[in-house]
């Protein structure tokens, strides 16, 4: 630890030049540190600083996120949130309050589930479940599309407004399902495993809508990856945003950066296919004089 110089036992300083004192032997003695605790006091300034205590059962600590480290936050900071913390202790001269100036925050755990997650990857991935080998190809034109998804969620107005809008043809069947919190795995699970069991559709979404990782966690587990894995049915994932990827995302065999994307990806558009049997019905003619029926641009709808 650092040790002040003896002459400053014999002299007078001021309350200004202790603190600053003070705060050079935290800093200098403490490297940044990770902590966990829960937080309290919470104060959302207006000029973009969260000022806070972190604290456990025994003991609590100030502590301040400017705005530049606010920015790139992923989540709402809320009262009795758990969360770990990397920042620099520290004291605020001014009022000599002992705090640290945190750098980086998550919710509590996550490095853990990161581990963990990292750890199943490489598993199923040498069990060959990411493998474009056993990728199936998605029907183009599909009697029946089943949705597995949350009945109340955006996505499932999102991927049926658009089914009904590029391939009215297609019934659109709904497995639902909650799709965030603890039991979400093993009731999506279910409802995929109910989908391969009934066989009534041709194509299964595995849907969605946009939150933060934790939110998205449920897509991140074995059981679900699993179940993708032995559906007989061509699957798509349409799970969150574009810059979101899980697991199920590598073990369905397609993936959709979006729930609206993967309807789109399923139906292909009305005037698309019905543009090109109007147009190979004219060209029938053709075939008589040794003319191809299809010219090259139409092949692809068929």
């Amino acid at each position: 630890m650092l040790t002040p110089p003896l002459a400053l036992f014999d002299a007078c300083i001021s309350v200004s030049e202790l603190n600053r004192l003070a705060r050079y032997a935290l800093e200098s003695a403490l490297p940044p540190v990770w902590v966990t605790g829960e937080i309290s006091n919470l104060t959302l300034a207006g000029s973009g600083h969260a000022y806070f205590s972190l604290k456990d059962g025994g003991a609590q600590i100030r502590a301040v996120m400017f705005r530049g480290r606010m920015a790139g936050l992923p989540f709402r900071l809320r009262e009795g949130m758990q969360v770990e913390a990397l920042g620099q202790v520290s004291l605020y001269e001014a009022r000599g309050d002992y705090q640290i100036n945190v750098d980086m925050l998550r919710e509590a755990g996550l490095g853990q589930r990161h581990a963990a997650l990292a750890q199943l990857k490489a598993r199923l991935l040498a069990e060959g479940l990411f493998d474009a080998a056993r990728k199936r190809p998605v029907p183009r034109f599909p009697r029946a599309i089943g949705v597995v998804t949350s009945p109340q969620g955006a996505a499932l107005r999102d991927v049926v407004t658009t089914l009904r809008r590029r391939f009215p043809a297609a019934d659109v069947v709904l497995y639902p399902t909650p799709v965030q919190g603890d039991t979400a795995p093993a009731q999506i699970a279910a409802a995929i495993r109910t989908a391969s069991q009934r066989a009534e559709v041709d194509t299964l979404l595995v849907c969605r809508g946009g939150g933060s990782i934790e939110d998205l966690w449920a897509f991140n587990d074995e059981t679900v990856a699993r179940a993708l894995a032995a559906c007989p049915i061509p699957t798509i994932s349409g799970v969150g945003h574009e810059t979101d990827f899980t697991i199920a995302d590598f073990v369905a065999d397609l993936r959709a950066p979006t729930p609206t994307a993967a309807a789109e990806l399923v139906a292909q558009p009305r005037d698309a296919w019905l543009g090109a049997l109007d147009r190979a019905a004219e060209r029938l003619q053709d075939a008589v004089q040794g003319q191809p029926i299809f010219e090259e641009n139409d092949r692809e709808h068929f």
